[in-house]
């Protein structure tokens, strides 16, 4: 590579994890660590903030601030961001819209007119159902969260509770989980010593806390956030065994619907809530396996209740 290509070469490395050591920066790049360390120097006269650590653990990263990076895009790269920007015109997360269409109407310039045939036709067919009026998510709430997950760093911030009430939270967070409609943070509440999620347009004022920390043993996000919405906010749970396998019966039962844990490779335990015995009773009956209710008992009595005017029907 002649030098040019090698620096921007380099800035792509750089850019696509926290942190490098010089060795292996030589290696992808097939030079010596001590062109690696001149390169450091001419793209920091450039003003790209790069720091150093030597020793054990040491390496090179990208500081924050300075020049943003140049990016290298592949074709379908750069077609999944165009598309991807589009869909972020829609979002509920506030400013995001305008900078969306900013960086679409600049991405445009460049896209050679058959990349940009394919960005038009995709989006020309695509059609959104609306969402309904849903909160807004601030963005900078957002991007200072994401920043404690990536980092590995304790945030503090303020959070609104359903019945209103405000407390303050000193939390290690884990990751952003997005339902769809709602975006949670999930994190291990330092204060509670338990692991909780936070419904981020709840959160206000979010502060990095430059304190680090290391999970070891970590809950799924995912599952946990099925849990918390899914499951706990409703006044009657069921508990149902499910003959099929666990990873069938979850393509079908989303987290959003109801949390699926294994019991054996042929069978699984199926969790799903409401707050009256009529909707679950329903969605107990559209299950398409065969299955047995666990409990609650006036549950199993309903969906009997159920199937005899069915039948009489």
């Amino acid at each position: 590579m002649d030098t040019a290509t090698r620096l921007l070469r380099l800035l792509s490395l750089l850019h696509s994890r926290p942190q490098w050591d010089g060795a292996e920066l030589a290696a992808r790049l097939e030079v010596t660590p001590r062109t690696v360390r001149r390169d450091v120097t001419r793209l920091r006269s450039l003003g790209y903030p790069i720091d150093a650590e030597a020793g054990i653990g040491g390496g090179y990263r990208l500081g924050p601030g300075g020049r943003l990076p140049p990016l290298l895009l592949e074709d379908a790269e750069a077609v999944a961001i165009a598309v991807g920007l589009r869909v972020a015109t829609t979002t509920t997360v506030s400013g995001v819209e305008e900078a969306a269409i900013s960086a679409l109407a600049k991405l445009h310039q460049v896209l050679p007119v058959r990349l940009r045939e394919q960005v038009a036709a995709i989006t020309a067919h695509t059609t959104q159902l609306p969402q309904g009026e849903l909160p807004p998510v601030d963005g900078d709430v957002l991007v200072t969260l994401a920043a404690g997950c990536r980092h590995v760093e304790g945030i503090r911030f303020r959070y609104r509770s359903r019945d209103g009430g405000e407390s303050e939270r000193s939390v290690e967070p884990l990751q952003i989980v997005h339902t769809g409609r709602r975006r949670y943070l999930v994190a291990r509440d330092r204060d509670r010593q338990a692991w909780r999620t936070f419904r981020v347009d709840r959160i206000e004022h979010p502060v990095l806390t430059g304190s680090r920390y290391r999970f070891d043993d970590p809950p799924d996000p995912i599952a946990l956030v099925a849990e918390g919405t899914g499951v706990a906010p409703w006044d009657i749970v069921a508990r149902i065994r499910v003959h099929a396998p666990a990873a069938t019966v979850a393509k079908v039962i989303p987290p959003a619907q109801g949390v699926v844990e294994e019991l054996d490779a042929a069978t699984c335990e199926l969790r799903i809530a409401a707050n009256e015995l009529g909707p679950l009773a329903g969605q107990v009956t559209r299950i398409p396996w065969q299955f047995e209710i666990l409990e609650p008992p006036e549950l199993r009595a309903a969906v009997h209740d159920l199937a005899r005017r069915l039948l009489d029907s």
